[in-house]
């Protein structure tokens, strides 16, 4: 992987398309959560790959190239609903994730949408991060830029965040 990485900095197109291609479908699935349609999320991919082709050379470290490459993505992302003023929802099989065996509750299911739509962005950033792509709180941190302190208070207080309108709404006990 890293000998790839190497290669691909060095203006190896092969070595980018075949790194690239390992995580595309990750890619995807982050701008997906964060445009909520397949057009855009396919927009970000194809802008991710090419600002990523078009800096690869300026990765200091190889071994992070996975993060770097998803910090580009989310960055992808925010431009385009930047561009566009969308409004963030999370795709109808996350929110099943989140709201758990209830996930019948339609109630629930749009108010679990409503509260990570009521984070900011970095929250929203960091809660997707975490739950949705399992990274571990080094690999958030790194992909954010932000200290390792920084990501869990982020998400502790995101998680306070949805816990506090939990209760207020009365679903939470």
């Amino acid at each position: 992987m890293l000998n790839l990485v190497r290669k691909a900095q060095k203006g190896n197109d092969k070595a980018f398309l075949s790194l690239f291609q390992e995580y595309e479908q990750d890619i995807y699935r982050i701008a997906f959560v964060y445009v909520k349609n397949q057009s855009d999320a396919l927009d970000v991919v194809q802008e991710t790959a090419y600002r990523s082709f078009k800096t690869i050379k300026y990765l200091k470290e190889p071994k992070y190239f996975k993060t770097w490459l998803l910090r580009i993505a989310i960055n992808c992302s925010f431009d385009l609903l930047r561009k566009q003023k969308k409004v963030v929802q999370l795709k109808p099989e996350y929110e099943e994730n989140v709201s758990g065996d209830i996930n019948e509750n339609t109630d629930l299911k749009v108010t679990v949408q409503d509260l990570i739509e009521g984070l900011n962005e970095e929250e929203k950033s960091v809660v997707i991060l975490r739950f949705y792509e399992g990274l571990t709180f080094k690999e958030i941190s790194e992909t954010l830029t932000i200290p390792l302190g920084t990501a869990k208070t982020i998400l502790y207080r995101a998680l306070d965040k949805l816990r506090t309108k939990l209760k207020g709404d009365g679903f939470y006990e």
